[in-house]
């Protein structure tokens, strides 16, 4: 029996072709583009790095990546991820160019930056190079068993040694000195990174201009956030509350005008600043005491709270957490916006919650607030330049994408479709033997070779 061709396979066959052809463009389009935002992406971290070293996001954010919330619109988790990578690339030169050529990715250098060092970086480069980003991911998490591996060899020897000193010094501040067990080392480190994100802040208590602080200042006051924290949630809840109160003494001029005369002391003794005395009274427990002209006490009120518990609620309610742009935190302190010793009232309106940090910045660093006619409130910065609730949106060309192509060229970067096709041609990945290639760890463990 015989068939007769109708014709009709050799029409659809050019029109099957020209199909395949125009995906393939169309697949090299996208290819091309994403090469562009790889090399935009580089430009993206170096301009986060700056600004994170330099204190940019420090007139009254915790941090780079809450200003980045705020003012870019990434999620909280992202926007961490992209200022770790930022600051991971000012020391991996080599995958930080290559990210600026469009030759990995932003995926392949998130993942390589969690373990790369300098002495490693050329070889997890030539990895990242060759495989996908699939056989990136499979090698950081089996490079982070290695070193897992290799740390539970130390804990032991770390275990034996803690130990744990505090003891005032001589003149009046604390000293702590100590050793921990491997699991509450990495617990307390966590607290204090978390605490840090949340107080870090450019010291400008004397200047505007005044340098950031450092390391071991931010870890004091992050230490000193998690032992109030703990108070707070009682943690020993079986002994006095009044055991664990901090009292300060302060003059009733001195609470109206942080520059009039008068004290503001804490229980021992010490000084406490004015501004500090401020915020402390606005949500607090207050017990007027009444001098004669001798000094001495005549009377003493009882003890209320400057925001009633009800009140209290109710402000916790409408609010939600901290109202400063872009903060985010669920638990605060009551702040009146006119403070009740110059006369403000106790009331939801001239009330809103703010937390330690954004408190803090308000009464110490020159942060101002009011509440508007509509009853939004208004945030400026020690500037006085204003902090929306949601920033303007940035300019954005009508054709983005040749914008983007002019910018790489301009910076020397040579991109096609083909700039991030990496080298693997299909074969299986052997992680294992990547492993016992690359790492040092791996490699000073393997016996030696006759």
């Amino acid at each position: 029996m015989e068939f007769q061709s109708t014709g009709i396979d050799s029409a659809v066959e050019p029109l099957a072709l020209e199909a395949l052809a125009e995906l393939g463009r169309l697949g090299d389009q996208i290819a091309e583009l994403a090469a562009h935002l790889n090399a935009a992406t580089a430009r993206l971290l170096d301009l986060i790095r700056e600004f994170d070293a330099r204190g940019g996001w420090s007139h009254g954010f915790r941090s780079c990546a809450a200003w980045l919330t705020w003012r870019v619109g990434f999620s909280p988790t992202t926007a961490r991820e992209h200022v770790r990578v930022a600051r991971a690339m000012g020391s991996l030169p080599l995958l930080a160019q290559a990210l600026a050529r469009g030759e990995l990715s932003y995926s392949k250098v998130r993942e390589l930056s969690r373990v790369a060092q300098p002495e490693t970086e050329a070889q997890l480069l030539a990895m990242g190079r060759a495989g996908t980003a699939e056989h990136v991911e499979r090698l950081v998490r089996a490079w982070r068993r290695v070193d897992s591996k290799a740390e539970a060899r130390e804990a032991a020897q770390q275990h034996a040694s803690r130990s744990l000193q505090v003891y005032p010094d001589e003149d009046g501040t604390v000293r702590i000195r100590g050793r921990l067990a491997p699991e509450v080392g990495a617990l307390l480190l966590k607290a204090l990174a978390a605490a840090r994100e949340t107080l870090y802040q450019r010291g400008r208590d004397e200047a505007p201009e005044a340098d950031p602080p450092t390391l071991e200042q931010q870890q004091a006051d992050a230490l000193g956030l998690l032992a109030e924290a703990a108070l707070h949630h009682e943690l020993d809840p079986g002994a006095p509350g009044e055991r664990y109160q901090v009292v300060v003494h302060v003059d009733a001029a001195v609470l109206a005008d942080a520059e009039a005369p008068g004290q503001s002391v804490l229980e021992d003794g010490g000084r406490a600043p004015a501004g500090a005395s401020q915020r402390l009274a606005c949500d607090a427990s207050r017990v007027i005491m009444r001098h004669d002209a001798d000094g001495r006490v005549v009377e003493v009120s009882a003890r209320t709270r400057t925001i009633p518990p009800a009140l209290r609620r109710a402000l916790q309610y409408r609010d939600g957490g901290c109202r400063f742009p872009g903060c985010g935190v669920r638990f605060g302190q009551g702040h009146h916006i006119q403070h009740w010793a110059q006369g403000g009232p106790t009331t939801l309106s001239n009330l809103a919650i703010l937390c330690r940090r954004h408190h803090r910045a308000v009464h110490e660093e020159g942060v101002t607030v009011e509440r508007k006619a509509d009853g939004e409130l208004r945030f400026r910065g020690p500037a006085g330049q204003p902090l929306p609730e949601v920033p303007p949106a940035p300019w954005v060309a009508d054709d983005p994408l040749g914008v983007l192509r002019t910018w790489n060229r301009v910076a020397g970067a040579k991109l096609h479709a083909h700039t991030a096709t990496p080298g693997w041609l299909g074969e299986r990945f052997d992680v294992g033997y990547a492993i016992d290639v690359l790492h040092p760890r791996a490699r000073e463990s393997s016996p030696t070779s006759s």
